[in-house]
């Protein structure tokens, strides 16, 4: 019997992070798979993944590249696509469950699972507050480290565009949204705050906002953003 959900997570030398994602995955009480694509680790990376799941390779460049790759061979009817950096509590796939009704896909309450002040935990919620205004109002919008779609709208709406490194997963959220609503889930899911501090506050912001609005301007992503 198939599983109900399939975690598709694209990785490169996430040592760090991975094992803990995987194992809040392994938790959840919902039938699901974890599928690891993984762009030739160096690290350990790959021997920890192979704990937990199935892992497959990607050698093209692009987040949205390696989740296409993942869902290729995912069994489930809802796809879950976390960052490496995820976390879930153990009751996320029974929340979405009961959630998740005829969406097409959404987003989660992100939050930060190591904040370093509580100005990092008040920046996640006056954003999602924002996010989840602007999807209320018919603006489909996302917010990056985890999101979710339903197999046949995914497939129906044509995947991650493979010429996107960056916004891959708005462009996706829009076509979706043209089959069946996108959703703001209110189900805590937890990110590391390791690219804000590398970038420091407002330097993360600006560099969000401006791929934002590059991608909505000309749609395309910003050169910048990965550098």
């Amino acid at each position: 019997m198939n599983p109900e959900f399939s975690f598709i997570i694209p990785t490169l030398n996430e040592g760090k992070y991975i094992e803990k994602c995987l194992r809040s995955i392994k938790r959840q009480k919902e039938s699901h798979e974890i599928i690891v694509v993984d762009s030739y680790s160096k690290d350990n990376t790959i021997k920890i993944a192979r704990k937990y799941g199935k892992v497959v390779f990607e050698g093209r460049k692009g987040p949205g590249v390696a989740r296409n790759t993942g869902s290729r061979i995912a069994k489930g009817r809802i796809l879950v696509f976390p960052d490496a950096d995820t976390r879930f509590d153990s009751n996320f796939l029974t929340e979405l469950k009961m959630q998740f009704d005829d969406a097409g896909g959404g987003i989660f309450n992100l939050t930060f699972f190591d904040p370093g002040s509580f100005s990092d935990l008040f920046f996640f919620r006056v954003w999602n507050r924002i996010i989840k205004t602007l999807i209320r109002c018919g603006l489909v919008i996302t917010n990056g480290s985890c999101f979710v779609f339903e197999k046949k709208v995914f497939r129906q709406a044509g995947r991650f565009n493979p010429k996107l490194l960056t916004n891959e997963d708005h462009d996706l959220a829009i076509r979706v949204s043209r089959y069946k609503k996108f959703r703001f889930f209110d189900i805590p899911v937890y990110t590391s705050v390791r690219r804000m501090k590398r970038l420091g506050v407002l330097k993360f912001l600006k560099l969000h906002i401006k791929a934002t609005m590059f991608y909505f301007l000309f749609h395309r992503s910003l050169a910048e953003y990965w550098q």
